[in-house]
């Protein structure tokens, strides 16, 4: 009987990190204490306690649902970058390009709704496909990066 077919044998499970990750995912979960920190402005906005036009609320809620979301994501991508063999910009897309994303496509929803009154975004809205732009690209960089390590 093996011990991963034996019930009464626990078998640990550990996974290593490189520094790279280590560091930029300890970036990360304290970025992710900025979103906590956003709901409580989003409570605000949700129950009207905020001057905001139905565009900026529609916003506020894309901003902060996009921050919340690639945050986790550049999480995982972490892990998944440890295992290619990428050096260089693929390697700095693979491992950090989400996390550039997760910054520029939040922003770009939050800075380009910013003002009383707006209805419409400003010209930061360019951000918001900055950031998807480069979400694309370091997505593929990582998945090929895997595929082909």
């Amino acid at each position: 009987m093996s011990a991963l077919s034996d019930p009464h044998t626990l078998v640990a499970a550990t996974a290593t990190l490189s520094d790279a990750s280590r560091t930029t995912a300890g970036i990360l979960l304290l970025a992710l204490v900025t979103v906590e920190s956003g709901g409580i402005y989003m409570l605000k906005v949700v129950r009207g306690n905020a001057d905001v036009t139905p565009f900026q609320e529609k916003f506020a809620r894309a901003g902060h649902g996009h921050a919340g979301v690639l945050l986790l994501l550049a999480l995982i991508c972490q892990v998944l970058a440890d295992s290619t063999q990428q050096t260089g910009a693929l390697n700095w897309l693979s491992r950090s390009g989400v996390a550039v994303a997760a910054l520029l496509m939040p922003g770009g929803f939050f800075f380009s709704s910013m003002g009383a009154g707006r209805t419409t975004p400003n010209k930061l809205i360019v951000l918001v496909f900055a950031g998807a732009a480069l979400l694309a690209v370091s997505l593929v960089s990582l998945g090929i990066g895997l595929l082909t390590a």
